[in-house]
């Protein structure tokens, strides 16, 4: 491995002109080893029984036999029903459609929507998704609304982050989206099945992470001993927002169990630990960040030490924590909106409710947001320093290499 790697719009020549020491070096790298064994042994030892999440599937079936999702397309539009047309024999929130595919294709169809439905600009053509129940004895096949067709658009705005990415970014944005390709497998094909199949959500988390970010960091910035620093940083504050994660949630004595859907698993999937479960969301939802900050750290110690080799590794320290500071201010507000964002509606009805704040904090919808924002945050804060030190020991030595004479 060299000693260094291009960040961003840096030369990779930089880090070239830096010596760094063989023990560091040889500390850092076997550090990262274990890690990187221990991820794969858990990976090993966690990986989900295939046969039983089959069968949890199989009891947890959405719809009964016969049951199919037909698409669709929208031949007229209702008007929205007012508060009095509700349950009256009113056609309004009512859209006539013709299905596309499956055993009713060719049939048209008259399905009850909610306002919402067409309040949001449903209108002639569009597609929606049918739900379709086969009648018995001769009978004709009933249908109700499911949701509206939405795969096209995603589908575009998919393809334009894609090429917005690849032409900004170039092969630095490729490999970006190689990692992210290959968290979602991770979560998909490791992390979900081995929750449902009861194994510890901490543990999964944990596993899973590590494997991500060591995939997610190497592919994208390259094998380098700077990405090695960033990583090390990176895990050590994953280990502090797992640990923060389960004390947190054991001391406020969250069941984790705050939605229709956390209900909906706890009837399906009896031996789930809801604790871990929050523990291994809230380490997830931090990976973003937290792989953004030290990457960020280690880079800046890389290049303040490449603008000033005879620095003493005191003021390589501080010069990093200045750096890291200002960036720790400004991530903490990217988490606090970010999941201030996706609790609006919760935030919305409790506002309504007008209880003091001491009264909501104890809601179980708020304090897994406090909760899963403190805990981040707290890993957030502590790899900065964490990582900035690893960096400054791997290169606190460092001087300039012997120069070579053409």
């Amino acid at each position: 491995m060299g000693a260094g790697h291009s960040h961003g719009s840096h030369r990779a020549g930089r880090d070239a002109e830096l010596e760094v020491p063989r023990g560091p070096r040889l500390l850092l790298l076997g550090a990262l080893a274990l890690a990187g064994i221990a991820a794969v042994v858990g990976l090993l030892v966690l990986w989900p029984d295939s046969a039983r999440v089959d069968e949890l599937a199989e009891d947890a079936s959405f719809a009964a036999p016969g049951v199919t999702f037909p698409t669709a397309t929208v031949d007229t539009v209702g008007a929205p029903c007012t508060a009095e047309q509700i349950g009256s024999d009113s056609d309004c929130g009512r859209i006539e459609v013709t299905i596309d595919d499956g055993a009713g294709r060719g049939d048209r169809a008259t399905v009850q929507v909610s306002p919402q439905v067409v309040d949001s600009g449903l209108t002639p053509g569009d597609q929606v998704r049918l739900q379709r129940i086969p009648g018995g004895q001769g009978a004709d096949a009933t249908y109700s609304y499911f949701g509206t067709e939405r795969t096209r658009p995603l589908l575009i705005l998919l393809a334009v982050f894609v090429g917005l990415v690849l032409l900004v970014a170039r092969w630095r944005g490729f490999f970006a989206l190689v990692g992210l390709a290959f968290t979602g497998v991770v979560i998909w094909r490791f992390v979900l099945p081995a929750l449902l199949t009861g194994a510890s959500g901490v543990a999964v988390g944990l596993t899973a992470a590590a494997l991500i970010m060591f995939v997610v960091l190497y592919t994208t910035h390259g094998f380098s001993l700077r990405t090695s620093a960033a990583l090390a940083g990176t895990l050590a504050g994953v280990l502090v927002i797992a640990g923060i994660g389960v004390v947190a949630t054991g001391a406020t004595r969250l069941t984790g169990i705050a939605d229709e859907q956390a209900g909906i698993l706890s009837a399906l999937v009896g031996d789930l630990s809801f604790h871990e479960l929050f523990a291994c969301a809230a380490l997830i939802a931090g990976l973003g960040v937290l792989n953004d900050v030290t990457i960020t750290q280690s880079s800046a110690v890389w290049e303040l030490r490449a603008a000033s080799p005879a620095m003493s590794r005191a003021r390589l320290f501080a010069s990093g924590m200045r750096i890291g500071r200002d960036h720790i201010a400004s991530t903490i507000y990217t988490i606090v909106f970010a999941y201030a964002g996706t609790a609006l509606a919760v935030l919305l009805i409790l506002r309504l409710y007008g209880l003091p704040w001491d009264v909501l904090l104890t809601t179980e919808d708020i304090t897994e947001e406090v909760v899963r924002t403190l805990a981040g945050s707290i890993g957030l804060v502590l790899a900065v320093p964490l990582t900035t030190a690893i960096a400054t020991l791997v290169v606190a030595t460092a001087r300039p290499a012997p120069s070579v004479v053409e």
